[in-house]
């Protein structure tokens, strides 16, 4: 049984001479006949107006690790309350949530939760943030952005997983209600944006310039290395470069394995080397704090010490089998402050992943 469609008002459109509306969330600037939808298909005209269509409706519920996310630097160790909805404003080839960012029928969208509902239940279930995730929250702007100030009453964080892909004007009032974020920036040429993605980079450097300097969004990057595609030493390099002069050597970088899947399936998984690779490529660039993620590697997965290279956070896949940061965040053996936002350790989650019915609570 899947929720019915919404018709929930939105932000960000305005009309155009020829009676179309053009969405202006997003820098695909999707131009619509009455009926019409965008590229992300939850975003449609109807009655001479935009709205959305999952406002209220997810693809599923799911208390998951922060470190799955992945965010390292934002209170290691807790849970975070995780939930998405439909479709996706860009056009990955290599999608690995391509079942929900995907999704035309909507056969997804088995359950439904206001937003009250949902900063209810994360509360009850004490996890310390709510994470907007599985599709991009950006096309689902005004129901992420209501969650996220319900969640605020209650004291509950708030975490956008996110490729960043959105204009300025939105991603103000979006971001400003949001605690941390993890950009996905999938390569650094226009041109495999283009071919691969279905968009550009400029907008999601924007975006990540704007979040580290003019926010107090804790950032953090992802970018999957695709074997052939975007995974040269020089492409790499150039990445971990930009990082370090635009964003600044603490805004930790994650590197994580490709699998064939959606419309990219000639292509064979990303070899462990390629990610130990990358993440030296990243250290000797200068950047401070570069992970490897969907392979399992203790040591690419573990927080080290800029000052004195002490090993503070040791992570096993979602385990922390050694937390040595003090509480406010410093290195016990040379006193140097850490980047991210901390507090005082107890015990992980873990790896545990707990799916959560909301039509049955």
């Amino acid at each position: 049984m899947r929720t019915p469609e919404t018709s929930h008002p939105t932000r960000w459109w305005h009309t155009l001479e020829d009676g179309r509306i053009q969405c202006d969330l997003c820098p695909r600037d999707c131009r619509l006949h009455e009926g019409q939808r965008g590229l992300c298909f939850v975003r449609k005209m109807e009655g001479g107006r935009m709205v959305l269509t999952t406002y209220g409706r997810s693809s599923g519920f799911c208390v998951d690790p922060i470190e799955k996310k992945p965010l390292n630097h934002f209170y290691p160790g807790t849970s975070v309350f995780s939930f998405g909805t439909a479709g996706c404003n860009l056009a990955c080839k290599f999608c690995q949530n391509w079942d929900i960012s995907k999704s035309r029928e909507m056969d997804t969208l088995m359950d439904a939760a206001s937003p009250a509902e949902i900063a209810r239940t994360a509360a009850r279930l004490k996890c310390k943030s709510v994470a907007y995730t599985y599709n991009d929250p950006v096309i689902f702007a005004e129901y992420a952005i209501d969650t996220a100030v319900e969640c605020r009453k209650l004291g509950i964080q708030n975490v956008a997983v996110t490729a960043g892909y959105i204009h300025p004007e939105p991603a103000r009032e979006f971001f400003a209600v949001m605690d941390a974020a993890n950009v996905d920036l999938k390569g650094f040429t226009d041109a495999f944006y283009v071919k691969y993605c279905g968009g550009h980079l400029q907008p999601v450097l924007d975006t990540l310039q704007y979040l580290v300097h003019e926010t107090t969004v804790w950032v953090e990057i992802t970018t999957l290395l695709i074997p052939t595609l975007n995974d040269s030493d020089a492409e790499i390099r150039q990445l971990s470069e930009w990082v370090l002069k635009s964003l600044g050597p603490d805004v930790p970088l994650h590197f994580t394995a490709f699998h064939p899947d959606w419309k990219l399936r000639d292509l064979p998984p990303t070899p462990p080397a390629t990610l130990t690779r990358a993440r030296r490529i990243a250290c000797e660039v200068g950047l401070h704090y570069v992970y490897t993620g969907n392979v399992h590697d203790p040591e690419g997965g573990t927080t080290y010490c800029p000052g004195c290279g002490t090993a503070l956070i040791e992570r096993d896949w979602y385990e922390i089998p050694s937390y040595r940061l003090t509480a406010d965040g410093r290195c016990p053996q040379c006193g140097t402050a850490i980047a991210g936002r901390f507090e005082a350790f107890e015990a992980a989650f873990g790896a545990r992943r707990i799916p959560v019915a909301m039509h049955r609570l």
